[in-house]
């Protein structure tokens, strides 16, 4: 039983070291090294492509049993590529309606931080019925909201070009998977913040290196 056990753990961490690399890394270089969002992301990404073509002369090996030619690797080298680019691009560009909360929120998708886009994007895979409920905000937002401005909040528009926090629906979910919720972006290097009461949701964020203590 231990055993199977084991070899169910290893596999699962083997099919996640990729998205790992992609998410944890990009948020490591922008964070720790303070590159630019797209620059953290093709390092992120780099990380990620690595590990699949490690992956893939791997299973060549075991299935030919043979070492590759400069032809397979170029050819493995373009399935990276085109694995991880199409992954980015969908991750980066494509929220359904069903994962936000209004029209509003599904167009400001495009607003937040690309590295927090795609840890979102990422997480809907395994969870298909998450939901975002709010994402870019202005100081008269807090006012509408009977809350007061915030001087400095990452739901606005920051130094980067790009939002760096959004709220995703507690409400209505098993406690269980809220607390799993919250242990997979901060595992990824966000911040989280549990807001209860009539609207509660978890507040992510991505710290911005040029607003220290910012939320």
């Amino acid at each position: 039983m231990l055993s199977w056990l084991y070899q169910l753990l290893k596999i699962i961490l083997l099919l996640a070291l990729p998205f790992i690399l992609l998410i944890r890394g990009a948020v490591f270089c922008y964070l720790h090294y303070e590159w630019p969002p797209w620059l953290a992301l093709l390092g992120g990404a780099l990380g990620a492509m690595v590990v699949l073509f490690v992956y893939l002369s791997f299973l060549h090996g075991k299935v030919t049993g043979k070492m590759s030619g400069g032809g397979a690797m170029k050819r493995r080298t373009m399935i990276v590529l085109l694995l991880v680019g199409g992954y980015c691009i969908h991750g980066l560009l494509f929220l359904s309606g069903t994962n936000a909360k209004g029209q509003e929120v599904q167009s400001e998708f495009t607003k937040l931080h690309p590295i927090l886009r795609l840890g979102v994007s990422t997480l809907i895979f395994v969870d298909p019925d998450l939901m975002i409920t709010d994402a870019s905000r202005q100081p008269e937002d807090y006012k509408k909201m009977g809350l007061p401005s915030k001087g400095r909040s990452l739901h606005y528009k920051q130094g980067s070009g790009f939002v760096h926090a959004l709220d995703i629906r507690t409400n209505g979910r098993g406690e269980i998977r809220n607390q799993l919720l919250s242990i997979y972006f901060r595992m990824m290097g966000f911040n989280t913040l549990r807001h209860v009461g009539t609207a509660d949701h978890l507040h992510i964020s991505l710290s911005n290196p040029a607003v220290p203590g910012a939320i």
